[in-house]
């Protein structure tokens, strides 16, 4: 049944889910140079896990027994790093400093520079693998962590991904939460167009997933998918999260050419004019 979740919660998450969207159009605008595309598509996802979800202590980020979040599709750094600025992990202030020299704010997420980034990712497929294992390195030592990982659907055309998911099935990972970032769009063109995934949720069942799929854009639906997810004993749980690439930005909406361009000056504002910022 579907979950009942205060009025205060939803508009909570969804006032986060829009600083979050203006700080990704801000911060790739700086650089010049960035994933607003699958950046945007991933936040509302990302909102819910970061302040509500995850059990974690931005002033410890190193406490044993936290829950873990990998971005598997680390090219929307952007997206996490808004996220963890929200949660207290770094100065709003710093989120300009995306993509410079010497800057703790890698185009991929770099755990080597930024304490409560879990695992550099960037290379895709990896970062699934690595969350395979913190799953599995938890349960070895009785640690109530859970792990949550997001993945692209571009990245599914990867063979280690698969490789990850029989891993994950295998030794029956139920503490292993896998997020299907499913906007349809990769750097070129369609996943469909390129490289077909359908029926991808039919494909997570076969290879021994708990496999779910909501609106990756609708709150209570995100929240029911989690909830889902804990209650699910002796396999890993995917949620396919059906998203829109460029969400809550019209002209970058479904768009293959936003995936890795940053917005222009005046796309800048038009677009933190939509998302209720007038100068």
């Amino acid at each position: 049944m579907p979950g009942s979740y205060p009025a205060e919660l939803l508009e909570t998450l969804s006032q986060r889910a829009l600083e979050m969207r203006r700080n990704i159009l801000r911060m790739t605008h700086a650089a010049g140079s960035g994933h607003p595309g699958g950046s945007l598509s991933a936040t509302d996802v990302l909102a819910a896990l970061f302040f509500h979800e995850l059990r974690i202590r931005p002033e410890d980020p190193a406490w044993k027994d936290r829950d873990r979040f990998v971005l598997s599709k680390g090219h929307a750094a952007p997206a996490l790093y808004a996220a963890m600025a929200g949660r207290g992990f770094l100065p709003p202030g710093e989120l300009l400093t995306l993509r410079r020299l010497g800057s703790r704010l890698q185009g991929h997420v770099d755990a080597r520079k930024l304490p409560g980034v879990e695992a550099s990712t960037g290379c895709l497929a990896q970062g699934i693998s690595m969350a395979v294992g913190m799953a599995l390195d938890a349960r070895l030592d009785g640690r109530p962590s859970r792990v949550y990982a997001m993945i692209g659907d571009g990245e599914c055309q990867e063979g280690q991904t698969w490789e990850a998911l029989m891993a994950g099935a295998h030794y029956h990972l139920d503490n292993l939460v896998g997020i299907l970032d499913r906007n349809g769009i990769e750097t070129d063109g369609s996943t469909e167009e390129i490289m077909a995934l359908e029926p991808v949720e039919a494909k997570m069942q076969a290879f021994g997933w708990h496999t779910l799929s909501i609106d990756a854009h609708d709150f209570p639906q995100i929240l029911d998918a989690f909830a889902e997810a804990k209650r699910t004993r002796g396999k890993p749980t995917m949620i396919v999260a059906h998203s829109v690439k460029g969400k809550g930005v019209s002209f970058m909406e479904g768009k293959a050419a936003y995936h890795g361009k940053p917005p222009t000056d005046a796309e800048l504002v038009r677009g933190l004019r939509e998302l209720g910022v007038e100068s």
